[in-house]
């Protein structure tokens, strides 16, 4: 890898590592709250109105058991602990900032450049933790939780497009799997940090302050190269090129691949078809094909954000300690580095993964009804977070390459609505009066991977196959067919027997046997 391509990779590491601390701000909370608040001012209905402490406590006994943080100067309660009730709607806030986001970090990153709209967002976001400690009002605190959602959400969209962009066709499966990677460690190093900050103040600035101190690192990453191509800013390629001769052979390669896949995409739009004029995007979003892959994604979509963000908002419900729920959610995560090793193809991968993910969750559910140990409990309902994050970043892949070039930016946009509005749906799912998730949301949460399974069979498979570009090449695609064990074991047997007549061919006839060899083999490789 060139430096500037190192510079990248790592400073957008050590984002996605940060970014967790403040994404799961409203589990720590609800937990610093439950622990501080219980002496007497917030969980009687008389304390949640502000009033003093219990009879026979004084201030100063009060004060000195680590409740400081939550008084004001004037001696009367602070409103962290007076309105507790309203906590429970940061997750919501946060979740409807991540939908705001998702709206308009595409088309802010598009106009502005990927770099200056993720500093601008990294800077709210490492500023938005902090005004809690200062400023701890409700509405406040309300507002701060959707600006961070926001936030969140443009960091996601700049930093995977600046990591893919910055990465050759070649490797382009590695990014997506090595930055929520990182994001799993922070999750883990974000639930120790939170444990060893007992109060509301403390919990805040552990979680903030490392955002802060890292800013200055992050000025040094680059725009993107392809960004810098369409707006023709060749001093910046310049500049960049000359920082040594192996960025600058880098750059040579990604700006040919970049030019060649926008002469493509141009040509697509442009190309009318055989007697008659270039067909809008709406008639090409109305064709059946288009239509039966676009439900059927967003619905994949919609369906993982609940089964995901359910078992992660809600790690705390399964009878196990939070901070150590919490690091072990994120350790349940890393596993997924290994995805793009797996030579499956697209569609059986995803298949198998949300199967997985729906009868991990389903078992879990079966446990917990029949009082089963919460350890196990909470282990396969990781196994399914597992599987589930596993699926949502194949259908990523799976997304770009089932949609034509002519409205594959639209189809894929409406998937991603689809899937933050699954991300708000289970912000608004009650959980039960114990604090446990509701026997129906684990039903919904197991049900749903297991019919995203079954509607898979209805896609075709497009690993190994050129992007299409019109509706055309879609319908072109292979059709989807039922998986037949006896079919695959005759074309490994021939495949077998093949390769075993080669090998004790004589060289004469070696010659004339080698092409049809290759022949052969070709769709077994390309499958």
């Amino acid at each position: 890898m060139s430096p500037l391509q190192l510079s990248v990779y790592w400073r957008l590491s050590l984002v996605f590592f940060l970014t967790p601390f403040l994404f799961f701000l409203d589990i720590f909370t609800a937990a610093i709250v439950a622990a501080t608040c219980h002496h007497g001012n917030s969980t009687s209905a008389g304390t949640s109105e502000g009033t003093l402490p219990p009879h026979g406590e004084s201030n100063q006994s009060w004060r000195a058991e680590g409740e400081a943080d939550w008084l004001m100067e004037s001696g009367n309660p602070d409103s962290a602990c007076g309105w507790t009730g309203w906590l429970s709607y940061g997750q919501t806030f946060f979740m409807v900032g991540m939908l705001l986001g998702s709206l308009v970090g595409g088309a802010l990153s598009d106009r502005y450049g990927k770099r200056p709209v993720l500093l601008v967002c990294l800077c709210l976001h490492a500023v938005s933790g902090l005004v809690p400690v200062v400023l701890p009002q409700p509405f406040l605190f309300l507002a701060v939780r959707c600006l961070t959602g926001i936030c969140c959400c443009c960091i996601n969209i700049c930093s995977f497009s600046l990591a893919v962009e910055w990465t050759l066709p070649a490797a382009r499966l590695w990014p997506p799997a090595f930055l929520p990677f990182c994001f799993s460690l922070g999750t883990m190093g974000g639930a120790p940090l939170a444990w060893l900050s007992p109060t509301w103040r403390q919990l805040h600035l552990s979680l903030a302050l490392p955002h802060l101190l890292c800013l200055p690192l992050y000025f040094s990453i680059p725009e993107s190269p392809r960004w810098l191509l369409l707006k023709r800013r060749t001093d910046t390629l310049d500049r960049y090129c000359s920082n040594s001769p192996a960025d600058k052979h880098c750059l040579d390669l990604l700006l040919e691949s970049a030019w060649s896949d926008l002469q493509k995409a141009n040509e697509a739009h442009k190309e009318p078809p055989p007697g008659g004029h270039a067909p809008s995007d709406i008639i090409h979003l109305r064709h059946p094909t288009v239509l039966l892959r676009l439900f059927i994604m967003s619905y994949l979509s919609a369906a993982s954000a609940l089964t995901y963000y359910g078992i992660c908002m809600n790690i705390g419900s399964f009878g196990v300690g939070v901070y150590s729920a919490q690091f072990f959610s994120g350790l349940s995560e890393a596993p997924c580095l290994l995805v793009p090793l797996a030579r499956l193809g697209r569609r059986p991968l995803s298949m198998i993964a949300q199967f997985l993910s729906g009868a991990a969750c389903f078992l879990s559910l079966l446990l917990s009804k029949y009082n089963g140990e919460p350890v196990l409990v909470m282990s396969l309902a990781l196994l399914g977070k597992l599987c589930i994050l596993a699926a949502i970043f194949i259908s990523i892949l799976y997304g770009i390459e089932l949609f034509p070039t002519v409205v594959r930016q639209r189809c894929v946009s409406m998937v991603n609505l689809s899937f933050r509005l699954g991300c708000l749906v289970n912000s608004l799912v009650p959980s039960n009066p114990n604090g446990a998730i509701s026997f129906a949301a684990m039903v919904v949460y197991s049900s749903g991977p297991i019919l995203s399974c079954g509607l898979c069979l209805l896609l075709p498979e497009t690993s190994g196959v050129p992007l299409p570009d019109s509706v055309e090449d879609c319908d072109r695609q292979p059709r989807p067919r039922p998986p037949s064990i006896s079919a695959l074991w005759r074309r490994r047997k021939l495949v077998s027997n093949q390769s075993r007549k080669t090998e004790i061919l004589p060289a004469e006839k070696e010659d004339t046997h080698t092409p049809n060899t290759h022949t052969a083999l070709m769709p077994t490789h390309s499958v």
